[in-house]
C-alpha cells in the first residue's frame, strides 16, 4: 500500500525531532515528513492538501491541537489525526473529533507503531474501519472499540456503552446524535433510550404489545425494551438479515 504523507506539529522541537526520527523508521510513513511548530504554520502547510496523516501537539501557542482538528474536520478530504500529548484531559473530545488514537508523551516506540497500524487500516478501509472510544474509569484513561458496543442507554446528558464483556462505560454524549453517527456501522434506535448494535442481536421477543431483544453480556445475556413507537424499526432491522 502507499506510504503515508504525513505532517508533524509540535512547539517543542525535542519532542517534534524524536517524533520525526521514530516515523522515519516505519515503511509506512512517506519519506520526506512534513514538520511545523504552530498551528498556523501547519494549516498554511494542509492547504496543499496532501497530507494523509497528522501528528498533532494539543498544548500549542496560538491555535491549540483540539481547535485545528476542528478545522480539520471542514476540509473536503481531511488527513486523519493522531494527538500526542503530555496531559489525558483532552482524551474524550479528542476522539469526538474522530481522531485515529491519543498519544501520551514520553512517547513508546510500540504504541506509536500501534497508532500508524490503525491509521494505515482506516486508510486502507476507506474510513470504515472500526472506531475507538475514549471512556475514563478511576482516572484512567481506556480505549474500547465501537464493534464491542453491544448497545447504548441514555441517561441525562450521558449515554451507557454496554459492551461484551458485561462491562459499561459512561460518556458525555448525545444518544440521538450517537445514533445517527453510528447507523452506518449498524447501529438502531429501537427505544427512545436505547441504541443497539445489530452485529451482537442474539433473538428478539415478543411481549404483549412490545418487543425486547436480546444481546451477549458477559457470561450471559441481558434483555433490552423495543418501544412500540420503534416497533417498526425493529421489522426492517430483521428484514436486514433475511438474504
Amino acid at each position: 500500500m502507499t506510504a503515508l504523507r504525513t505532517l508533524v506539529v509540535d512547539d517543542e522541537q525535542p519532542v517534534l525531532d524524536e517524533l520525526v526520527w521514530l516515523l522515519e523508521r516505519d515503511d509506512r510513513i512517506a519519506d520526506p515528513i512534513a514538520t511545523a511548530h504552530s498551528g498556523t504554520e501547519a494549516l498554511r502547510r494542509l492547504e496543499h492538501g496532501d497530507i494523509d496523516l497528522v501528528f498533532l501537539d494539543i498544548a500549542m501557542p496560538g491555535l491549540s491541537g483540539i481547535e485545528i482538528a476542528r478545522l480539520l474536520g471542514r476540509f473536503t478530504q481531511a488527513p486523519q489525526i493522531i494527538f500526542v500529548t503530555a496531559h489525558d484531559a483532552h482524551a474524550v473530545e479528542a476522539f469526538e473529533l474522530h481522531a485515529v488514537d491519543y498519544l501520551l508523551k514520553p512517547l513508546r516506540p510500540e504504541r506509536l507503531r500501534e497508532s500508524i497500524r490503525r491509521a494505515a487500516a482506516e486508510r486502507d478501509a476507506g474510513g470504515d474501519a472500526d472506531d475507538t472510544i475514549a471512556v475514563e474509569l478511576a482516572g484512567v484513561t481506556r480505549f474500547v472499540s465501537r464493534s464491542h458496543v453491544t448497545y447504548v442507554e441514555a441517561q441525562g446528558d450521558y449515554v451507557r456503552l454496554h459492551l461484551l464483556d458485561g462491562t459499561s462505560h459512561l460518556i458525555r454524549a448525545a444518544l440521538t446524535s450517537l445514533a445517527d453517527e453510528w447507523h452506518e456501522a449498524g447501529f438502531r434506535r429501537v427505544h427512545r433510550s436505547i441504541v443497539v448494535n445489530r452485529a451482537h442481536l442474539i433473538e428478539a421477543r415478543s411481549q404483549g404489545g412490545g418487543a425486547s431483544l436480546v444481546v451477549p453480556s458477559g457470561e450471559g445475556t441481558t434483555s433490552v425494551p423495543v418501544s412500540r413507537r420503534h416497533l417498526r424499526d425493529l421489522r426492517e432491522m430483521i428484514g436486514e438479515f433475511s438474504p
